[in-house]
């Protein structure tokens, strides 16, 4: 069971069409995780729920999920 909140780094990285995004949660909790943009727009919630305790890994295809973004940098 995870003892702390965590956010790993992404992969492949740098990114590319696609990317895994793995965080742990340590106790029942309301979870967001948004993608942004380098001039801070959101470009994608790929979370906004409830999740109970656990590790949890999202994986983020930017080609079919937003209509096809280009390769670059993102945040999350």
């Amino acid at each position: 069971m995870p003892s702390e909140f965590l956010l790993w780094q992404n992969y492949p990285n740098p990114f590319n069409s696609s990317s895994v995004i793995k965080y742990s949660i340590p106790k029942s909790s309301q979870v967001t995780l948004r993608i942004f943009n380098t001039l801070g727009q959101e470009i994608k919630t790929l979370v906004n729920e409830e999740k109970t305790i656990g590790i949890y890994e999202i994986n983020w295809d930017a080609v079919s999920s937003t209509g096809g973004l280009p390769s670059g940098v993102y945040f999350y």
